[in-house]
């Protein structure tokens, strides 16, 4: 499974986890959370928030799909709500994954407490094993 929130750093891993599928075989299930965590707050406007956070969702996803495609491997595409740690977790659990593989910042200090650390969350929660792939990225704007 291939934990992603289509963050550009997040892309840059992407093929690395592409690659091991390739090497082992296995199909991989590409999945992002859309967070729900600020919407209920917002009102009405939540509801155009959510919808670009889907088509966000779909289209980081649709990417991974086709660079399986380009690689030969077959990719399920999977959009969840809800905390993203939460859902991944479950759904790695509940469809008996192998592994999680997914990538990360590596942020820490105040930067890290304030938004928390998905990778981090997982890795101490999940009941399948997590690979976090640590590449460095300088975001873009």
């Amino acid at each position: 499974m291939i934990a992603t929130d289509g963050s550009d750093c997040s892309k840059v891993a992407i093929d690395k986890r592409i690659e091991l599928a390739r090497l082992s075989g296995g199909t991989v299930y590409a999945v992002y959370v859309i967070s729900t965590a600020y919407l209920s707050p917002m009102g009405g406007g939540g509801e155009l928030i959510h919808e670009e956070l889907k088509n966000q969702g779909q289209q980081t996803v649709d990417y991974i799909t086709k660079l399986g495609e380009i690689k030969g491997i077959n990719v399920e595409s999977v959009l969840l709500e809800g905390n993203p740690s939460d859902e991944l977790s479950r759904y790695a659990d509940e469809e008996k994954m192998d592994i999680v593989i997914m990538g990360t910042l590596g942020k820490t200090g105040l930067y890290r407490m304030l938004l928390g650390s998905v990778a981090g969350n997982l890795g101490r929660h999940s009941k399948v094993p997590v690979m976090v792939v640590r590449e460095k990225c300088e975001p873009q704007d």
